[in-house]
């Protein structure tokens, strides 16, 4: 008799979450999308405000800049009005910067929609990070953290064919109006499926200067890495935001250590298992931020069409997309030190073959797949599932934007050291190949500081009947 009458609930249980994970899941790949589409709509969007290089760049700075800064932010506002709230506003805000973007009819309008589609973005990966913590076991967090990964990689692989159909059968505005639809459903679905959370009664003092010091922070960091005000003024104000964002640190600790509701929890980095992943999810970013420079081997290397040598890439991504599924459902069993050393070590052939051989094509192919599983480890959901066990459940939503944040670090780095270096190097093939020898060593690093990992998750696996 109980076990029937618990049967119905059970499965009513598993439809909820179904019907959840596809939401999640509708979202982020939304959010991935608009990345992956941009790169091929760059030149139309040039022809159409008549921009040059330099001012064409902001398209992808702005967004960047914003979706880095906002967050933090949405963790912030997620842990106080709850994740659907949350959630459902950044899909709208998503939609609607998407609107301005389609609709815009000057270049100053098109930045100010990329703002607020990062501004939204910013908010839809760790919100949906968050509620897979809140709402499935421990023993089914990694491999559904590896598939939200998997999905940035499917992204990456539909969203450059998308573009190119779009532009050739319509024009660049659709690029952005496909995603007005999609998010309607994403909204009416969410709506429907998220679950609701009480908000508190009582409210601590919103942390307005933690957040204020904390964008400082990064609009320097992103803006001194990029150069971005350098290329647009002539000036050479980098080494000042630089400079801002390096004082904003101590700053950014000595105000939230007496927040009430600190944006940034400093317990976050209270453990030595905490601070190791931050360190490794920069590593992660700067090994998903290497892939940008493969197609520019290809052409270096083989003469390859520069509008078809993104299709060399195609092997790569879906390498990425099966090794972040796979290991994420191999996580518990492997431990987060194991799953790491072997995206870090994957990485680092890959890295390393392009490094000492990338004009012989075979071994070209060979180390993009090499690369591609290596980013489908690193960046799948290994830190994401080491975090949600590491922290306290009102603290989900903050955590998750550090590896965001972690990860976006990285992504910029690896443009600004591996692009300065190839340019040192002389350019041209001879200079990537250098560039890509210096990311073989930060690989190895990468490799070292997993070794400071835990070898099992810290929450037992459940035990199965005899």
């Amino acid at each position: 008799m109980s076990s029937i009458a618990l049967e119905p609930s059970a499965e009513s249980d598993a439809v909820a979450r179904k019907r959840i994970l596809t939401v999640l899941f509708a979202g982020v790949f939304m959010a991935a999308l608009d990345a992956a589409v941009i790169a091929p709509a760059i030149p139309a969007l040039r022809g159409a405000f008549g921009v040059d290089n330099r001012q064409i760049g902001l398209v992808t700075i702005v967004f960047s800049l914003c979706s880095l800064t906002s967050t933090a932010l949405m963790a912030a506002l997620s842990d106080r009005f709850g994740r659907r709230t949350i959630y459902l506003m950044d899909i709208a805000g998503f939609a609607i910067g998407s609107l301005i973007i389609a609709r815009s009819g000057s270049f100053g309008v098109l930045l100010f929609g990329r703002a607020v589609q990062g501004l939204s973005a910013g908010g839809i990966t760790p919100t949906a990070s968050a509620v897979v913590g809140d709402t499935f076991p421990p023993e089914q967090r990694g491999r559904i953290l590896g598939l939200i990964g998997a999905t940035f990689g499917m992204a990456f692989l539909v969203g450059p064919i998308l573009a190119s159909v779009l532009l050739v059968v319509a024009s660049w505005q659709w690029i952005f109006l496909v995603n007005l639809p999609f998010a309607a459903v994403v909204f009416v679905m969410g709506h429907r499926a998220l679950p609701r959370v009480p908000r508190p009664a009582a409210l601590p003092p919103f942390d307005y200067i933690g957040i204020t010091t904390l964008a400082l922070m990064l609009a320097g960091l992103t803006l001194g890495i990029n150069r971005a005000v350098d290329t647009l003024t002539g000036l050479t104000l980098w080494p000042g935001l630089l400079l801002t964002a390096a004082v904003a640190v101590p700053v950014l600790v000595f105000v939230e250590r007496r927040a009430a509701q600190p944006i940034v929890p400093l317990s976050l980095f209270a453990s030595r298992q905490l601070r190791t992943t931050w360190v490794l999810c920069t590593g992660a970013g700067f090994g998903m931020g290497s892939v940008i420079f493969i197609s520019s081997v290809a052409v270096a290397a083989f003469g390859t069409v520069p509008s078809k040598a993104g299709l060399l890439l195609l092997p790569l991504v879906l390498c990425s997309a099966a090794a972040s599924a796979l290991f994420g459902r191999w996580q518990n069993r492997l431990g987060p030190r194991r799953v790491m050393l072997s995206g870090f070590g994957t990485l680092a052939i890959g890295s390393l073959l392009v490094g000492i051989a990338a004009h012989i094509f075979w071994v070209f192919i060979v180390a993009t797949l090499f690369i591609g599983a290596g980013v489908g480890i690193v960046v799948g959901g290994t830190l994401r599932t080491v975090v949600l066990d590491e922290v306290d459940a009102s603290q989900r939503t903050a955590a998750q934007a550090l590896v965001n944040i972690g990860i976006a670090i990285g992504n910029l780095m690896v443009v600004a050291v591996l692009s300065a270096l190839a340019d040192r190097a002389g350019g041209g093939l001879v200079g990537l190949e250098r560039a890509y020898l210096a990311a073989t060593g930060v690989m190895f690093v990468m490799m070292a500081i997993s070794m400071r990992l835990q070898t099992r998750l810290p929450l037992p696996l459940p035990v199965r009947p005899a």
